[in-house]
This record gives C-alpha cells, sequence and structure tokens, in this order.
C-alpha cells in the first residue's frame, strides 16, 4: 500500500476500516482468550505489532485476555544457569531448581516485558500468574508409559508439571469490569491444594481461562500457518469430532496435538470457537477477527 499514491492509500484503508464493521459490532463487548508464544514472541517487531493490535482490540471494545508461554526463553536461563532439565512425554521435568526459573522467567521477565509493549502501545495492562488470587487451580499431571520391550507400564513423575483443576474468573471479571480498561496478562503458574507451585502448558491454561470466562474466542497463536492435512493443505474448518481422527492417522502430529484438544476441550465446554493460527504473521488477531476468511484453523 505505501506504493500507492496517498489519496488511493487512504481510500483503501478506509475502505478496509468499512470492510470491517460487521466484525467489530460482532465482537463488540465478548472476551477473546489469546495464547502468546513462539516466534511472534521473541521477534521485537511481531512483539510491537502483537501490542498494538491487542491495543486497537481494547479500543474497540473487545475485552482481551493474554495468557503466554516462554519455554525457549526457560531454557535458554537453565543453560545459563547450567540447570539439567529433560522432558518426558514431550513435558519439562520440573524439579525445585527448575521451577524457581520457570517462575522467575515466566511470572517475571516475560510477563512484565508483554505489559511493557501493551504500555508502551498506549494500553493499560497488569500482569498476573496463575497464583494471583488463586486464579489457577491445579493439580499434578503424572504420565503413563510401557517400558522397553515390555508390555508393563511405568509411572513417570514429572515433578512440578501441573494442569488446571480449576479457573476462578473473578480476579479476570473485576478487571474487565472496571473502569480503566486494563488488559490481563497471565502468567500459566497455578497453584496446587498445599501451595505448591505448578507448571502449566501454556494452550491448555489459556483453554481452561477460556472456558472460565464464556469467552467468544480462543486464538492458539503458533509457528505454522494452522492446521495442514496429509497434502499439506490449511484445513480452514474443521469440526471438534473431527480432531480424534486427525491424531488417530497420523495428520496431527507433535505440538499440534495438545492445541487440537485444548481447541475441542473449549468449544465442548462454551468457548465459542478456537483458533490456531499463524503468530508469525503480521496482524494475525486481526486478520482472524475482522476479515471475512479469517485466518489460520477454526474448529467449531
Amino acid at each position: 500500500m505505501t506504493d500507492l499514491h496517498p489519496a488511493l492509500a487512504a481510500q483503501a484503508t478506509a475502505r478496509t476500516l468499512s470492510e470491517a464493521l460487521p466484525y467489530i459490532q460482532r465482537y463488540a463487548g465478548k472476551t477473546v482468550v489469546i495464547k502468546y508464544g513462539g516466534h511472534a514472541m521473541v521477534d521485537e517487531t511481531l512483539s510491537a505489532i502483537f501490542a498494538r493490535d491487542v491495543v486497537l482490540l481494547k479500543h474497540l471494545g473487545i475485552n482481551p485476555i493474554i495468557v503466554h508461554g516462554g519455554g525457549p526463553q526457560i531454557a535458554k536461563l537453565l543453560d545459563r544457569l547450567d540447570i539439567k532439565s529433560e522432558f518426558r512425554e514431550g513435558l519439562r521435568v520440573t524439579d525445585d531448581a527448575t521451577m524457581d526459573v520457570v517462575e522467575m522467567v515466566l511470572s517475571g521477565t516475560i510477563n512484565k516485558s508483554i505489559v511493557r509493549a501493551i504500555n508502551t502501545a498506549g494500553g493499560r495492562a497488569i500482569g498476573l500468574s496463575g497464583s494471583d488470587g488463586s486464579l489457577i487451580r491445579a493439580r499434578k499431571v503424572s504420565r503413563t508409559v510401557k517400558t522397553q520391550d515390555s508390555a508393563l507400564e511405568e509411572v513417570v513423575d514429572l515433578g512440578y508439571v501441573g494442569e488446571p483443576e480449576h479457573v476462578d474468573p473473578a480476579v479476570l471479571n473485576a478487571v474487565a469490569a472496571s473502569s480503566e480498561e486494563i488488559i490481563p496478562v497471565v502468567a500459566p503458574v497455578g497453584v496446587g491444594p498445599d501451595g505448591e507451585r505448578y507448571n502449566i502448558n501454556a494452550d491448555t491454561a489459556a483453554g481452561a481461562v477460556a472456558e472460565a470466562v464464556g469467552a467468544e474466542r480462543l486464538l492458539l497463536l503458533t509457528d505454522v500457518a494452522g492446521v495442514m492435512d496429509k497434502a499439506g493443505t490449511l484445513l480452514r474448518e474443521l469440526p471438534a469430532n473431527a480432531i480424534a481422527g486427525l491424531v488417530a492417522d497420523g495428520t496431527a502430529v507433535g505440538g499440534m496435538i495438545p492445541k487440537l484438544e485444548t481447541a475441542a476441550k473449549a468449544v465442548n465446554h462454551g468457548v465459542g470457537a478456537a483458533v490456531i493460527l499463524d503468530g508469525r504473521a503480521p496482524h494475525a488477531l486481526l486478520m482472524e477477527l475482522f476479515t471475512e476468511h479469517g485466518s489460520g484453523t477454526l474448529v467449531s
């Protein structure tokens, strides 16, 4: 658009805004939960664009709630501190020393950097973790795996890895009801029944938050365009009851599986729809919410 005559560029911008009006009206007053992570979070340009887009959503009368990850940043600090860490069944085994780093990075460094970016873009963000106000009560996760060369199973102790047991939306509702236009930014650290800290997968935490607040949309930002079929074609829409088949036949693999399972669970528990979209694309949020064809894969 920068190559257009200024008058034509202005006209194109005005037309885009006009075409977005029905979608703006559709989401006004609704809550959108955004899982933020991956490349979009570590790229400075994309981070600034994301922050501006979130502020725009708030000014348009939409209530965004951000739940963020931080796996690469956690791994980087663990390496610097020479703390050994391993993954079992796709989850990081989290002992006391690792949990100290997880909480430091998630609830501290990353959370506050997102808050600062949103505030710099003209919004008013506040950083929270699942421990604040007992927002996310968690239970310990365990995994059972078959032993090598045997049909026997063993329980894998993942340490302080948890999953949401209950999300109390009271704090988030209070923030949404305030007249200060505050945007909550939530770190996925939960609290157990005896006060233990638990590291929670950010996709899972975002899904649980979306269910608790009755979100209109759950947006899962990732590093791929969306869900692909076996031919590599983007699936633009996917019914929740088709997800088990995609996992069973190997279409969905790796990190896409928990995203799809989170999306299916969310829409089956009252969330309007969930979308898996490419956080590497500038303005992915706006394209999904305010254009006819959206962006990524919509699970409904």
